[in-house]
């Protein structure tokens, strides 16, 4: 698998999903890069409230990305034609493992998040597809994020993001194909158990609101 930057990263989950209702509960932005926008400024208000209790900070974020961020279908991405041929309780746990993973992996990463500026291109749609370019402005350099977004029940869902040429997706399927042919979907699984608990040991410092 690539290494996709750190910053890239962070804001795959700043900036992937539509949870407007957190924020503004009966409004919804008009459209992609309105409702990422607004994504933005609702997760960072749960980053820089005054609340001590750092696991609802935790919850209130998770709940803001799992949401709106598809993970059935970048399950389906990630898996490629494997898909097709696990069953469907397999198939149930890997969607509920890999959106652990991404969710895990992201709280580790927020206390990194030192309030970068992020610009903001113009949506561009074509039928039921979306893309939203953004970029991460870090000490004179800006780093690159795509985002490709469906419309979901409740605004436009993202299904895969693209960092610095990178599909999220495609670099996820390139690692546990080789998990897959090697060694099968039962160990795979089994590594991404493994996986999230290292991940969950490492929650033991509080998240740190940007400065």
């Amino acid at each position: 698998m690539k290494k996709i930057t750190v910053l890239a990263l962070i804001a795959v989950f700043f900036m992937g999903s539509t949870l407007l209702a957190a924020a503004t509960p009966n409004v919804i932005a008009s459209g992609p890069k309105e409702q990422l926008q607004q994504t933005v400024e609702a997760i960072l208000t749960v980053l820089r409230s005054d609340c001590a209790d750092e696991s609802k900070k935790n919850q209130e974020i998770s709940a803001l990305v799992r949401q709106r961020f598809d993970y059935q279908t970048m399950s389906q991405g990630v898996l490629g034609r494997n898909w097709l041929h696990t069953g469907e309780q397999e198939r149930s746990r890997f969607v509920v493992l890999f959106s652990q993973l991404l969710e895990e992996t992201y709280l580790g990463r927020i206390r990194s998040y030192k309030g970068q500026t992020i610009i903001y291109a113009d949506a561009q749609i074509r039928q039921n597809r979306a893309e939203v370019e953004t970029f991460i402005q870090n000490d004179g350099v800006n780093i690159p994020v795509t985002y490709r977004l469906i419309p979901g029940e409740s605004g436009w869902v993202v299904y895969d993001v693209v960092i610095e040429n990178v599909s999220l997706v495609r670099n996820y399927r390139s690692s546990y194909n080789d998990i897959l042919r090697n060694k099968g979907m039962d160990s795979l699984l089994d590594e991404m158990t493994t996986k999230l608990e290292e991940l969950k040991a490492r929650q033991e410092q509080p998240l740190q609101a940007p400065a």
